[in-house]
């Protein structure tokens, strides 16, 4: 008989100290972000290097950012939830962020790091980013003010 059949199921606070995102790591330097964007051109992306193209290149690259994004914001989600602060909500039929790509890059603080593991692959994030789509939620006033207005909540802290 199983020995996890003998245990009492564990309370929904239990099990979220168990699953945690403590464990995956950060691009924390070149060799790591090297290793990242690897293993998004073969697992992502599926392509290798004799096949792959600069949209794929500019994919792993995409994806090696939003993995360093995706774990910031549930740390962030983990903080908010143990403290429980009051949340602002900020609802806009149109908003304009135009390209994130190399914002991201730089508001992560991974820009040099990311930059110099390109380099070291042969690639330039310049050419790359040119394969990212406008994201063309809006471009009027309005939108422009939007996007400064949610840049300005994620700069103060303000949860939401």
């Amino acid at each position: 008989m199983s020995k996890s059949l003998n245990k009492v199921p564990l309370t929904d606070k239990d099990r979220r100290k168990q699953i945690s995102i403590r464990g995956l790591p950060l691009l924390e330097n070149v060799a790591s972000v090297k290793k990242t964007f690897n293993r998004h051109l073969h697992f992502t992306v599926v392509k290798d290097r004799n096949v792959a193209t600069n949209r794929d290149y500019y994919l792993s690259t995409a994806h090696t950012v939003r993995d360093h994004l995706v774990g910031r914001w549930i740390r962030t989600q983990q903080h908010y939830y143990d403290s429980d602060p009051k949340r602002v909500y900020y609802l806009s039929l149109e908003y304009y962020m135009g390209r994130s790509l190399s914002n991201m890059m730089v508001n992560l603080g991974i820009e040099s790091e990311l930059d110099e593991a390109l380099y070291e692959l042969g690639l330039s994030i310049e050419e790359l980013e040119e394969f990212e789509e406008d994201a063309g939620l809006g471009n009027g006033g309005l939108g422009r003010l939007a996007a400064c207005f949610l840049d300005s909540m994620a700069t103060l802290g303000i949860a939401g």
